[in-house]
């Protein structure tokens, strides 16, 4: 869908300078993935109609205490890997980090062309307090009472309805946007492929208290600021919200270890080794949370026992992700 979309948008608006935001682009190696994707396509675009390349104006944006410096290191493999691949020289591609939370302005007005958020906006701007009934658990399960999925809905009804005005200021008249969110396949909260990964580390880290290394008390307080909506949730906020207009919206389901996909031939499952794929997955994301409430010490214990869990159950049941992809346009 990314490329489809960039394709549509250039060839109506033909700019000379091309300005992208990447919302919670992170530090990885995969930070600077979308931005090469969208300027070869531009690039290819160009090409193909006898076009001169745009200049491109790209914005890197994450939480203060991201570790932009990492990003920043790998511009010159970049630049050089952009030149490989289109002889678009340093001059014509623009970067810069903008340190800041995406549920607030980070832009002047009308400044931006295009927007573009992977795996982000799933993640609520604070971490819910107040739910003092969700016992043994640390996001929606199927034991939790109705006020914890109500709790979470509204917050993520707010938090979204927010990133989607703020983006409507600072995008250009028919700027568009593109947003892939981790969801759920159906209308209920508590279905498997958006509660499972959550519940195992409940109980990962309720193991760890049985032994005494934390209070269960802190496990029973704390909750995930993560939501995954379903597709519907998603297109009632954005009308209701107003600036933009849906384009196309898919569900992409995947398998939680990455290596186990059909086009991968040589794969062999191995609990062990999928445990652990997926146990790295889930503490890249969230660990800075888990440590700013239940501290540094247990981490490593933490994410041992976990994959050791999650192993256990991919070798019961092979549970997918569900990706919702939307694409956008702001209104005039």
């Amino acid at each position: 869908m990314l490329e489809e979309t960039v394709k549509a948008f250039y060839a109506k608006s033909l700019s000379e300078k091309f300005s992208i935001a990447d919302m919670g682009c992170s530090s990885g190696p995969n930070a600077l993935e979308a931005m090469s994707v969208i300027i070869n396509t531009i690039f290819t675009q160009c090409k193909e109609k006898g076009q001169t390349s745009p200049e491109h104006l790209v914005f890197l944006n994450d939480l203060p205490g991201n570790d932009f410096n990492n990003v920043f290191k790998s511009l010159p493999q970049f630049y050089e890997k952009l030149k490989k691949q289109t002889d678009l020289e340093m001059e014509t591609c623009f970067i810069s980090g903008m340190p800041g939370t995406f549920y607030g302005r980070l832009f002047p007005s009308e400044t931006l062309d295009f927007v573009h958020a992977s795996c982000s906006v799933h993640w609520l701007s604070q971490v819910l307090e107040g739910i003092e009934n969700n016992k043994g658990n640390i996001y929606i399960s199927k034991t939790s009472p109705k006020n914890v999925f109500e709790a979470y809905l509204d917050q993520f009804q707010k938090d979204f309805s927010l990133f989607l005005c703020c983006r409507a200021k600072e995008l250009k008249s028919k700027g568009q946007m593109i947003l892939t969110l981790l969801g759920r396949s159906t209308s209920d909260p508590a279905c498997n492929d958006c509660i499972q990964f959550w519940y195992l580390l409940a109980q990962s880290l309720l193991e760890i208290s049985r032994e005494g290394l934390i209070e269960e008390a802190n496990v029973d307080s704390f909750n995930m600021p993560y939501y995954t909506p379903f597709s519907g949730e998603v297109v009632d906020i954005i009308g209701k919200e107003g600036s933009f207009e849906i384009n196309n919206l898919n569900n992409i389901r995947l398998n939680w270890d990455p290596n186990d996909n059909d086009e991968n031939q040589n794969y062999a499952f191995n609990k062990n080794t999928s445990g652990k794929n997926v146990a790295c997955h889930v503490r890249a994301a969230s660990e800075s949370v888990l440590v700013s409430h239940f501290g540094e010490a247990i981490i490593d214990e933490l994410f041992l026992r976990y994959s050791r869990n999650v192993g256990e159950h991919l070798s019961q049941e092979k549970t997918k992700y569900n990706f919702v992809v939307i694409s956008m346009t702001k209104k005039s």
